[in-house]
C-alpha cells in the first residue's frame, strides 16, 4: 500500500488506484442513459506523454538532439529540460486527485500503458472511439529550436502510431504536425496517409505562425486529397506578452485557450482558403463554443465594411465559419440557457458539433454535458455525441453500436 502526501496533511491510500473505479459515477451515468444503444466517439482526449518520454525518445532521429533530450529528462539535468515550459495550474492546486495518482496506476498486465488507462476511463463514460492527443506537447510549437520541434514530433508520431494505435482500434489520433517547418510537416502527412488508426492531421495553435502563408499551401492540398480533416487544437500561452497582465491562473485559461484559435481562423478565413481547398474539413478543438457567435458577427460586420479586402471571399465569413467543424468541450454552461441554444443553431451544431471530453483535463465534460441538453432532439444528441465523428473522419460502425474491443 502506497499512501500520497496530499494538502492539509491528508493521506489517500492508492494500491488499487484505478481511473476506471473514480469514474464509477460517470459509468453509472452511461448505463442509465443508455450509452450502448450508440455510437459515442470522444474527438478530443488526452495522455500524458511526459510519463512514457524515455520511450519516445529511442524514436528521435538525430543522435544530438536524442542525447540533449535524454539529458534534460534525466534525474541529474541542471536544466530546465527539453520541453518548452508553460506555468500553470491545471492541477487546481493538487484538488484534482487523478494528476498525482496517475503517475502510480498500474496497468492491465501485458497491456502498454496509455493503452490500458485509455480503455478504462473509455469504459466507464461509455466511449466507443477515442481520438487521443498530447498533451505538454500542444506547446511544442514555442520551443525556440525548429528542429527540435520536428525531431520530437517525428519521434512522439512513431512511437504513438507503434505502440498505441497499432494496438488499441479503439484508439484514434490526428498526427501531430511540426508546424514550424512546412516541410517536415508536408514529409508527416505524407508518411502518416492511410496509416492505421490515423483520422487526420492536427496543428497545436500556440504559436506565432501565420497559416496562411503559401509555404503551407502544398500541406492543405495533401491532407485535403487524403479526405482526413484538419485540426487546430487550442492551448493557453501565459508568456504570451497580453496575458502577462492577468494575475489569475483562471483569467489565461478562460481567454487563452480562445485567444490563438481565434487568430488563425481569422487568417484562415479571409485570406479565402475555404475556396482555395473547397474539400478541406477543418475542426476547432478546445475552445469552447461562446466564442464563434462573436466571430461571425464581428468578421461578417468588417467584411461588409471592407470587402475589397478580401477579394477572394464568394460568400461572407460567417458562411464559412459555420461550414466547419467544432469540438464541444469546454462547453460554456450559461444562466440562460437560450444562450447555449443560439449557440447550437448559430453554428449548426446538429451537423458541425462532434463531442469531446478532454479526459483527464480537470474541466472534462461527460457524454451527458451532451445528452442532457434540453432543447436538443434525440437524433441531434446521438448525431453530436457520435454519428457526426463517424462521418467527418470515416469510422466503421458494426451495426449501430461500434464494435468494442476489451
Amino acid at each position: 500500500m502506497v499512501e500520497l502526501p496530499l494538502s492539509n496533511d491528508r493521506r489517500m491510500k492508492v494500491d488499487e488506484f484505478d481511473s476506471g473505479k473514480m469514474l464509477s459515477h460517470a459509468a453509472r451515468q452511461a448505463k442509465q442513459r443508455g450509452y450502448d444503444k450508440f455510437p459515442i466517439v470522444d474527438v478530443d482526449s488526452h495522455h500524458y506523454e511526459l510519463e512514457s518520454f524515455n520511450e519516445i525518445l529511442e524514436y528521435m532521429p538525430d543522435p544530438v538532439l536524442k542525447q540533449l533530450a535524454l539529458m534534460a529528462n534525466s534525474g541529474n539535468s541542471k536544466g530546465a529540460g527539453f520541453m518548452p515550459g508553460s506555468v500553470g495550474y491545471q492541477d487546481i492546486g493538487g484538488r484534482a486527485t487523478r494528476y498525482p495518482l496517475r503517475q502510480i496506476e498500474k496497468p492491465d498486465p501485458g497491456v502498454q500503458r496509455d493503452v490500458s488507462l485509455t480503455r478504462r476511463w473509455m469504459n466507464a463514460m461509455g466511449v466507443d472511439i477515442a481520438v487521443l492527443f498530447p498533451s505538454p506537447m500542444l506547446q511544442l510549437g514555442l520551443h525556440p529550436q525548429v528542429e527540435a520541434e520536428v525531431a520530437l514530433a517525428f519521434a512522439y508520431n512513431k512511437w504513438l502510431y507503434e505502440r498505441v494505435l497499432c494496438e488499441e482500434p479503439r484508439i484514434r489520433s490526428m498526427i501531430y504536425l511540426p508546424f514550424n517547418d512546412p516541410e517536415a510537416s508536408y514529409r508527416m502527412v505524407k508518411e502518416y496517409a492511410g496509416k492505421k488508426g490515423v483520422s487526420g492531421f492536427m496543428i497545436t495553435s500556440v504559436r506565432f505562425q501565420p497559416v496562411h502563408h503559401n509555404q503551407y499551401m502544398k500541406v492543405y492540398s495533401a491532407i485535403e486529397e487524403l479526405g482526413l480533416p484538419l485540426a487546430f487544437h487550442a492551448g493557453y500561452n501565459w508568456g504570451e506578452q497580453s496575458m502577462g497582465m492577468m494575475n489569475k491562473f483562471i483569467s489565461v485559461h478562460a481567454l487563452g485557450f480562445v485567444w490563438y484559435n481565434m487568430v488563425h481562423m481569422t487568417n484562415w478565413v479571409l485570406n479565402a482558403l475555404p475556396e482555395r481547398f473547397p474539400k478541406l474539413k477543418v475542426l476547432w478543438i478546445e475552445s469552447g463554443l461562446a466564442w464563434l457567435p462573436f466571430m461571425i458577427q464581428r468578421l461578417d460586420n468588417e467584411y461588409m465594411m471592407r470587402s475589397s479586402e478580401c477579394p477572394g471571399l464568394k460568400k461572407l465569413p460567417g458562411e464559412y465559419i459555420t461550414d466547419m467543424f467544432y469540438a464541444s468541450q469546454p462547453m460554456e454552461m450559461p444562466r440562460d440557457m437560450s444562450l447555449l441554444e443560439a449557440t447550437f443553431k448559430c453554428i449548426k451544431a446538429e451537423s458541425q458539433l462532434l463531442y469531446s471530453s478532454d479526459y483527464p483535463h480537470w474541466d472534462f465534460d461527460l457524454p451527458s454535458t451532451i445528452y442532457d441538453l434540453p432543447f436538443l432532439k434525440e437524433k441531434a444528441k446521438r448525431d453530436i455525441l457520435g454519428g457526426n465523428a463517424v462521418k467527418l473522419f470515416k469510422i466503421e460502425t458494426n451495426g449501430e453500436k461500434l464494435a468494442k474491443v476489451a
